[in-house]
């Protein structure tokens, strides 16, 4: 069987008549269709019951890049530029995080999904690089979106570094939060050069992985994040590529 892969979706107002929407990156679709799994869409608009029912029945769970986490979740006063929140996409991808963890199903965070991750377990984040981080590295690129913004180092003994062959490798960059206090369980495997928390797993779990790059945006022409995804993908049931 072809292993069903749950991807969340975020909340879409239409500016012209207000109408609500969900959407979903085409890219992370593509991602899991091209590594051998069927891309489900979780839409935001439902109850706990559903969400739980469409949950039972997805093989594994990718929660995509987005806006901003709303701080109080984490604790924390919103800084001047955190904004873009979307509440029901915050409670629903949390729930599904702890979900997922909780019953050792394959999960898998990018971007924010990533955040969201360490979020859902306990962790905090960085509101804001640019002014909490003294940096040089410029990691909001957004066009193009495959354009690499700088290198990662990856712990060496780290299943991220299995999957992807490597310790250290160029990625793009496409975000102005990151991890701050990683949540207890998470162990950190790779970092940009100015320190920013680049990925994160559970080594006890089957496959409890994130990274705060776009990989979705580079696996058509990176050999190393077609193997990411085909892991994701071969832990929820598929066979290996």
């Amino acid at each position: 069987m072809v292993p069903l892969i749950g991807i969340t979706t975020a909340t879409n107002i239409a500016s012209n008549t207000g109408w609500g929407y969900n959407r979903a990156y085409v890219g992370c679709i593509k991602a899991v269709e091209d590594a051998g799994g069927l891309p489900v869409l979780i839409p935001i608009s439902i109850g706990e019951s559903t969400l739980r029912a469409i949950y039972d029945r997805v093989d594994a769970v990718l929660l995509p890049g987005g806006g901003d986490v709303r701080p109080s979740i984490y604790g924390a006063e919103p800084h001047p530029t955190t904004g873009n929140f979307d509440d029901l996409r915050d409670q629903m991808e949390l729930q599904v995080a702890r979900w997922a963890v909780a019953e050792d199903r394959p999960l898998m965070g990018i971007c924010r999904g990533h955040q969201v991750m360490n979020v859902a377990l306990g962790g905090t984040l960085v509101q804001d690089i640019p002014s909490e981080i003294k940096t040089d590295i410029n990691h909001n690129i957004t066009n193009p979106r495959g354009a690499y913004a700088h290198p990662v180092e990856i712990d060496s003994a780290s299943r991220l570094a299995s999957i992807l062959q490597s310790t250290q490798l160029p990625v793009n960059s496409i975000h102005h939060q990151g991890v701050d206090r990683p949540a207890p369980g998470l162990c950190v495997t790779a970092y940009a050069p100015d320190g920013v928390i680049e990925a994160t797993e559970m080594p006890d779990k089957k496959f409890v992985l994130s990274v705060q790059w776009h990989p979705e945006d580079l696996f058509e022409d990176n050999l190393a994040m077609k193997r990411l995804f085909r892991a994701f993908i071969e832990a929820a049931g598929g066979r290996p590529a």
